[in-house]
């Protein structure tokens, strides 16, 4: 099962080259895309893209910052001459001499100073490479052990808050007719208190006709305010959000769109509220949606 993974971790890594130490540090934070800031060492440029491109095949999200520098050896950084190009010069030189014998020796500055004569002792290209590349895939191992640690507590906790709203919803579900049907009573009694004499008083209608037509409106109102269907659409958003956290991978984004939808049913449940104890639950079920919004702005 592939897990879910927070966006923020940090991580370091070091590898041995004969020329010196490949030191490797990412860090990563939050952000809708991935967003890869790389810092390469002049050495190093070469293998800049490649770097990248390890970066990209690992992360999917995060503002993410990668370093990768070369500590140069001590030994590493004595120069030394290279005898192939330097007998390549005598004998150019033996050639020059034979053809133009006023020609002055050439100083031994000269020399050292012509191309390939002197040079620093370093890694091969493709060892270097090898290096810097293994020192970043360590460097990513270590960042997705954190980011995986940190994506296990952020799924515990929206599980959690999943387990708070369903406490809601059942505790809310079997008090709605109930609650409706003493809104309903409620209204009922103080249309008949209030409107009924007027109505009486100024039309041609009988009491018994007033008295169904208030009863009309009353059954009206209780149908817009029953609950029910949101109830059901909070539960049914919920199992999803298991659903994604269960199937694990890049879930961000659709816990996301999953909280909006959440938002959206706490609040109409909030505006239909015909009672004390359903604004208390549309108050609830609004901060735990807005703790489980907080935490899902950290994960992959």
């Amino acid at each position: 099962m592939t897990v879910v993974a927070s966006m923020t971790g940090f991580a370091v890594a070091n590898r041995e080259t004969s020329l010196g130490v490949v030191a490797v540090d990412v860090r990563s934070v939050n952000a809708r895309f991935l967003d890869l800031s790389l810092r390469v060492t002049e050495e190093l440029r070469p293998f800049e893209q490649a770097v990248r491109e390890a970066i990209a095949q690992r992360l999917a999200r995060g503002k993410v910052d990668c370093r990768v520098g070369l500590q140069r050896q001590t030994a590493a950084q004595a120069p030394r001459i290279n005898a192939t190009a330097l007998a390549q010069l005598a004998q150019l030189a033996r050639e020059v001499r034979a053809a133009l014998p006023e020609v002055a020796p050439l100083a031994v500055g000269e020399v050292l100073a012509w191309h390939g004569v002197v040079e620093s002792a370093g890694a091969d290209a493709d060892e270097l490479r090898a290096a810097v590349l293994a020192a970043v895939g360590e460097a990513l191992d270590a960042l997705q052990a954190t980011r995986t640690r940190e994506g296990a507590a952020l799924a515990a906790a929206l599980l959690a808050r999943c387990d708070g709203i369903d406490a809601i919803v059942a505790q809310l579900r079997p008090r709605v007719p109930e609650l409706v049907a003493a809104m309903e009573r409620k209204l009922l009694e103080r249309l008949n208190q209030t409107l009924a004499p007027a109505l009486a008083a100024n039309a041609t209608l009988t009491r018994e006709e007033i008295a169904d037509r208030i009863r009309q409106e009353v059954t009206l109102y209780g149908l817009r305010a029953d609950v029910d269907e949101e109830l059901k659409r909070l539960s049914t958003h919920v199992a999803e959000v298991r659903r994604v956290l269960a199937a694990g991978g890049a879930v961000g984004r659709r816990l996301d769109f999953l909280m909006q939808e959440l938002n959206r049913e706490a609040n109409t449940l909030g505006s239909k509220a015909s009672a004390i104890e359903m604004t208390h639950a549309a108050v609830e079920l609004k901060i735990l949606i807005e703790q489980m919004r907080e935490q899902i702005q950290n994960l992959e």
